[in-house]
């Protein structure tokens, strides 16, 4: 029983493993995100209302922020100045623009 178990475990691990996420995020429309909503404080990964909280890499890390959750939860609930995106963009999106500000900010948004 134990080796059929440990087989199907194998199995399964070994489909799985190929399989594409399907939930994925999707930086390239992150980046049409990003632009209809967030580029006019954030345009180029520099922030217009407080200078030193920029979406360079630098920064996102000093700040702890250099991850998608920490990104989704600030797009998702604001902090600060920054207003809260939630209801006016659905979660799949702001998880796309967290790969995009990630992605941007690992080529120094260039």
């Amino acid at each position: 029983m134990k080796k059929l178990i440990s087989a199907l475990l194998m199995i399964a691990v070994a489909v799985l493993s190929f399989v594409p996420n399907a939930f994925a995020a999707d930086s390239a429309n992150g980046a049409k995100v990003f632009s209809a909503n967030c580029a006019s404080c954030h345009a180029g990964g520099k922030n217009l209302v407080q200078a030193d909280k920029n979406l360079k890499k630098a920064t996102l890390e000093q700040f702890k922020m250099y991850n998608a959750e920490a990104i989704i939860s600030q797009v998702t609930n604001g902090k600060n100045a920054m207003p809260s995106f939630k209801g006016r963009l659905k979660p799949e999106q702001i998880a796309d623009v967290a790969a995009y500000v990630l992605a941007q900010a690992d080529q120094d948004w260039k």
